[in-house]
């Protein structure tokens, strides 16, 4: 940790950012500077904070919805954002409420206050970052922060802006880093006593991780703690003592930390080491890569750390949040923790210490020298939540030589080199970012997870790093077998399943659970969900207009309870883009979308045809800005597992076909791009793409 105050980029006031209001602000009440025991209780009439409480469970104790009348639940109304619905965006804002009022952000990077019984638009802030910022595995914004009568946001350009929570106006905004340097921010961030406190991310663009805290009222910096520890610091030891490897070691932050005030402590995930897939430059477990870590969050000093996955080449982080909850181990009450990773895996912890509280062992694994594999991996006793390896071969499988088994049988942590190599979990896990929720009166865990089969190969040579440029090292593809998903509550006392279930498509949507026995959950297809969440057991359905890919919110306003939510879609679960915010009540009148338009345009219909070449100059920011996220940079795989397109005999005809179309997980673009632009893709993939062909 230290204290750095040069990179703060101070502006009062006088920013020329957009605050559009729609009427006057009169009815917005100030919050609070939030005492650590209002973000403790329980969300009841509001929802102030990302995880529900500091905790992070996402349980709401409210019973007014519950099993008996859930199925009377309709829309009271929708209201469209007009913007962050074009490719590279994804909605996965969690809604904050405060005293009839709901605080919104979009992959935008936009703010909306809105009215909670109307859903009237009372102001506006357009953040506006360059549209050159963000990561390259698409741009989404997962909420804002309340307190002190501001509105906290974090931007795709890596700066924390404070709002006027009246108006929208700017107050102030900070740069957290350069965003020409790699650095966005996606997670939102976290308000608690008098500080600010963000992650960034950019471990897939050689950027260096780290959390960052500021003083709320004035956004000036009070503390760093740097993810990948530099010189003299500790767990600088686990990197290469003659090389600059963890200057670009990763190590990202994308969820929002959890904090237990009584301990003083804040604790949060982090993701891959970079080079993502490539091993070979940095020799050693790569700390704190794939860790949970806890920090005094008065100052952001080392409390402790338990790496989850010791010198990752899986792209096996661990993006969701951090769940704080008190259990009974041992016959005694303990102060505890689970994340559950990428791997399959939650991984249970005693937050005090930092110690396993039911074991996890650590035992050998296949190697591969020229990746500096590590010998052993921790394996947590208890239940997987995802398969961990591969039961059937799919077809496109690479066989061993002279036989018909793939290497390891395509097990957790199967090591990798030039040749592609299949195993599950996939890239998508496991756990992804939505994040998990938890009931504290049974002690389950709900966890949203994907069932997914990737092929893993590192790219020879190794690119050269550089200023905002991917340096992943390899690349991974999807099978050509389906995805499925899985929902699971898992009982953390003991680390075992209580009951799970499968899905037809990855399942890639937050969960809230109720006092009243419900669990909310979204689909990609649209579709908001309750069940029961004893059993699994769907208990109501709602069809929106687009893919339902976030956490919902729900509160009680004037002796009712309203549930809301971003139908935005998003990369990686093909849900269709949308701009609605919607909110659902027993006295609700508006019912379901008709499956057919929220699936998009049929496909039966003819396709619309360019009436031009494609020109390739014009197609690489349209490609750059769509596609990078699912099939890479080079063409040749990315973090949603696409297909390479620099191999076959692709031609302007098909790409514009699947591309208006979709097909398998890849969305469709009929209604975003024209046929030229579509077309200019086209041009760019044929005429660029294969002459970066590793």
């Amino acid at each position: 940790m230290r204290r750095i105050t040069s990179l703060v980029c101070l502006v009062v006031l006088s920013l020329t950012a957009t605050a559009g209001l729609a009427q006057t602000p009169a009815q917005v009440t100030l919050a609070p500077a939030f005492s650590a025991s209002q973000l403790l209780s329980p969300p009841t009439q509001s929802w102030i904070t990302n995880g529900g409480t500091l905790y992070n469970q996402r349980w709401s104790p409210l019973k007014l919805l519950n099993r008996d009348n859930v199925s009377g639940l309709r829309a009271l109304w929708r209201t469209s954002m007009n913007s962050g619905t074009t490719p590279g965006h994804s909605g996965q804002t969690q809604i904050l409420s405060f005293e009839g009022v709901l605080y919104v952000s979009n992959g935008a990077n936009d703010v909306f206050a809105m009215d909670v019984e109307s859903g009237r638009i009372l102001w506006t802030y357009h953040g506006n970052p360059d549209l050159r910022a963000g990561s390259p595995i698409g741009r989404g914004n997962r909420g804002v922060a309340l307190g002190d009568g501001k509105v906290y946001l974090t931007q795709a350009d890596a700066k924390l802006t404070a709002l006027d929570q009246r108006t929208g106006a700017v107050l102030w905004t900070s740069l957290v880093e350069r965003w020409e340097d790699g650095y966005a921010i996606t997670a939102a961030p976290l308000y608690f006593d008098g500080l600010v406190i963000a992650g960034v991310n950019g471990g897939e663009m050689g950027t260096r991780g780290k959390l960052r805290a500021y003083d709320a009222k004035t956004g000036k910096l009070v503390w760093t703690f740097f993810t990948v520890p530099g010189p003299g610091e500790k767990g600088h030891e686990t990197w290469p003592q003659d090389s600059d490897a963890w200057q670009r070691g990763g190590a990202s932050i994308w969820q929002t930390p959890a904090i237990d005030p009584e301990l003083g402590m804040i604790y949060f995930s982090t993701a891959n080491p970079g080079p993502d897939l490539n091993g070979s430059v940095r020799k050693g477990d790569n700390l704190f890569a794939n860790s949970i870590v806890a920090l005094d969050v008065r100052n952001g000093t080392y409390r402790w750390h338990f790496q989850q996955v010791h010198h990752d080449i899986w792209d096996y982080d661990s993006p969701n949040p951090v769940v704080l909850f008190d259990a009974p181990y041992g016959g005694k009450s303990r102060k505890a923790l689970v994340q559950v990773g990428k791997t399959g895996w939650a991984y249970i912890l005693d937050r005090v210490t930092g110690k396993p509280l039911l074991g996890i062992t650590e035992k050998p694994v296949p190697q591969e020298p020229r990746q500096h594999t590590a010998a052993t991996q921790p394996y947590p006793v208890g239940d997987a939540i995802v398969p961990q390896q591969i039961d059937i071969v799919p077809e496109d499988a690479r066989r061993l030589t002279g036989s018909s088994e793939i290497p390891n049988g395509g097990r957790i942590f199967t090591p990798f080199w030039d040749q592609p190599t299949m195993m599950k979990p996939g890239t998508m896990g496991g756990a992804n970012w939505p994040p998990s929720a938890y009931d504290p009166g049974s002690y389950l865990l709900y966890v949203c997870a994907s069932d997914r089969i990737s092929n893993f190969v590192v790219r020879l040579p190794l690119e050269t790093p550089g200023p905002n440029k991917v340096y992943m090292g390899g690349n991974f593809t999807q099978s050509q077998v389906h995805d499925g998903g899985v929902l699971a509550a898992l009982d953390v006392r003991t680390n075992r399943l209580v009951w799970r279930q499968q899905w037809r498509e990855i399942c890639y949507s937050g969960a809230v659970v109720t006092g009243g026995g419900l669990l909310f959950v979204g689909r990609a297809d649209g579709r908001l969900t309750a069940l029961d969440k004893t059993t699994g057991v769907k208990l109501w359905e709602f069809q929106t207009d687009a893919g339902v890919n976030t956490t919902v919110t729900t509160f009680e306003h004037k002796g009712k309870q309203y549930v809301t939510v971003h139908a935005g879609g998003g990369a990686f679960a093909n849900g269709k883009r949308g701009d609605g915010i919607w909110m659902f009540s027993l006295d609700g009148k508006i019912g379901p979308v008709p499956v057919a338009a929220a699936a998009g345009p049929q496909r039966a219909a003819a396709l619309p045809v360019s009436s031009r070449a494609g020109v390739a100059d014009q197609g690489e920011a349209l490609y750059k800005a769509a596609c990078v996220a699912c099939h890479g940079e080079s063409g040749t795989g990315g973090h949603g597992g696409g297909p390479t397109l620099v191999q076959g005999n692709l031609d302007v005809a098909q790409i514009a076909m699947v591309t208006l179309q979709g097909r398998n997980n890849m969305p469709v673009f009929r209604d975003i791009y024209s046929p030229e632009q579509i077309a200019d893709i086209g041009a760019y993939i044929l005429q660029r793409l294969p002459s970066r062909k590793p």
